[in-house]
């Protein structure tokens, strides 16, 4: 039981991005339930809202203060997963992911404009896409198939932006549906 316990321990914290976007599905889906129970209804820009919060919240928030983390505190861990030597970049990265951390905490409201929530994806997501094309070049030349440079962190590198901008898509698409048909009854109620 106890090695059971440790392989799914090692399994969830070396799969955080996945296991943090995850939790970010499940959040995203108990915040909307509980608002259709008090409120009666879930409106699309509710729906669009609550995923790309909470995954500002878990996936860009808290994801990029476990990257400070690993790449400071535990550098050289890191950079053994990695399938890197240990480097003074190691710190350079960990205070980059802290200020991505920051930013996605500061988005994470919903009062927050839609324009905060975009610039706390962008960030992230020009640094994953050219992780992933480090550790995919990584591959190709030093044949570097370590956990940290290959696998779910690789795809997660690549997809984990595009869902991001998928949800921000969403949320401002029914916001200005919502804004328009409010603008519209308030002419028909003047006219």
């Amino acid at each position: 039981m106890d090695e059971l316990i440790g392989e799914s321990i090692e399994l969830v914290l070396s799969n955080f991005t996945v296991t943090l976007f995850v939790l970010g599905l499940v959040t995203a889906g108990i915040g909307m339930l509980r608002t259709r129970r008090r409120r009666g209804e879930l409106r699309p820009v509710q729906v669009w809202g609550a995923l790309l919060n909470h995954f500002l919240l878990l996936s860009v928030g808290v994801s990029y203060v476990y990257n400070f983390v690993m790449h400071s505190i535990f550098g050289d861990f890191t950079a053994q997963i990695i399938g890197w030597d240990q480097s003074p970049f190691q710190l350079e990265v960990a205070f980059a992911s802290l200020g991505f951390a920051a930013v996605g905490f500061l988005a994470f409201p919903r009062r927050q404009h839609w324009m905060v929530k975009l610039a706390a994806l962008l960030g992230p997501a020009l640094f994953l896409w050219g992780a992933a094309g480090g550790h995919v070049y990584q591959i190709l030349t030093a044949g570097n198939e370590a956990q940290g440079n290959s696998g779910s962190i690789l795809y997660t590198d690549v997809l984990l932006p595009i869902v991001g901008f998928f949800f921000l898509w969403g949320y401002v698409t029914t916001w200005r549906r919502e804004h328009e048909a409010i603008q519209q009854a308030v002419l028909v109620d003047v006219g």
